[in-house]
C-alpha cells in the first residue's frame, strides 16, 4: 500500500468498479483510455458479474486483463476500498474554455485553490448531483491525481464535463453569454437562501484556506454567503460550501 505522503502524486491507476464504470460509460467527451485492468485472482467467482461486463468491453475497447495476486494489487494501490479490480489509464485532456462550450441557461461552477485531492474530489460528486453543467479549473488543479480524485468522487469526475481557464479569462467567458457571476463570500454578502438566482449562472468557490482571489470577488455581480444554523467563525471544507450552494441553486431554477 502506497504511504500517506505518496496519495497526492500524479496517478492515473483508479481503485474499484465503480471508478472503472464511471470512466467506461462517460458520456462527457473524456478521452482518457483504459490501457490495462488488474483483478484480483481469488475474486473469480465473488467478481463474475463484473468480469463478465469488462471481459465485453475490453473486446470492444482494446484494453488487456489480468488477473494478479491481492499483494500485487495493494503494492500500487493508494485506498483499502478497490474490491480487488484496478485500472492503469493514459492521462485525460482537458479542454481550454470557450464561449462556444457553455451550455445556454446552464450552472456552471468555477473551481479556485481547493488545496486536498479528497476534498475536491467530493466537490466534484456534489456538483454533479447537483446537476452542474460543468467545472471550470485554473490549470494547476488537482486531475493529474486522477485515481485519488475519481475515488473521492465515486467516479463522477470521469463524468464531469471540466475545461481550464485562467482567472482573468473565465469571467470575460461567461459574462458573454450573459451569464450571472456568484462567488462564495463573507463580505458585501448576501444570503444563498434569500435571493432569487435564477440560470444562468456561474458559482465561483474558494479553497477555505485562501478563498477566492479579489480579481475574481471585484467583478462579481454578488457575494453570496452561506447562513450558520448558530454562531460559528470558521469555515465549511469547500465541498461542504459547494454541496449546500449547489443545491440551493438547483432548488430555486428547479420548477424553471
Amino acid at each position: 500500500m502506497k504511504k500517506e505522503a505518496e496519495k497526492t502524486l500524479p496517478s492515473n491507476i483508479f481503485e474499484g468498479m465503480t471508478s472503472i464504470s464511471a470512466l467506461l460509460n462517460s458520456d462527457c467527451g473524456n478521452d482518457r483510455m483504459i490501457e490495462r485492468i488488474w483483478i484480483d485472482t481469488a475474486k473469480r467467482s465473488s467478481k463474475a458479474a463484473e468480469i463478465g461486463f469488462l471481459n465485453a468491453k475490453s473486446k470492444e475497447l482494446g484494453f488487456e486483463i489480468e488477473f494478479v495476486s491481492s499483494e500485487q494489487i495493494n503494492e500500487v494501490c493508494v485506498g483499502h476500498t478497490h474490491g480487488g479490480m484496478i485500472a492503469f489509464c493514459s492521462n485525460r485532456t482537458f479542454p481550454e474554455l470557450t464561449s462556444d462550450a457553455i451550455a445556454e441557461n446552464g450552472f456552471y461552477v468555477y473551481l479556485e485553490g481547493v488545496e486536498d485531492p479528497y476534498n475536491f474530489g467530493y466537490t466534484l460528486r456534489a456538483l454533479y448531483a447537483a446537476g452542474v453543467n460543468g467545472v471550470v479549473l485554473p490549470e494547476r488543479n488537482w486531475m493529474s491525481a486522477a485515481g485519488v480524485v475519481a475515488r473521492a468522487s465515486a467516479g463522477t469526475s470521469e463524468r464531469m464535463p471540466i475545461f481550464t481557464a485562467g482567472a482573468e479569462e473565465v469571467i470575460p467567458l461567461f459574462k458573454e453569454r450573459n451569464y450571472s457571476v456568484l462567488c462564495a463570500g463573507i463580505r458585501d454578502s448576501v444570503s444563498v437562501f434569500d435571493e432569487d438566482l435564477p440560470f444562468p449562472i456561474l458559482l465561483v468557490i474558494g479553497g477555505e484556506k485562501r478563498g477566492i482571489s479579489r480579481n475574481l470577488l471585484s467583478r462579481a455581480d454578488k457575494i453570496i454567503r452561506i447562513d450558520y444554523g448558530r454562531s460559528f467563525r470558521g469555515s465549511l471544507s469547500a465541498a461542504s460550501a459547494a454541496t449546500v450552494m449547489a443545491f440551493e441553486i438547483f432548488r430555486k431554477n428547479k420548477k424553471s
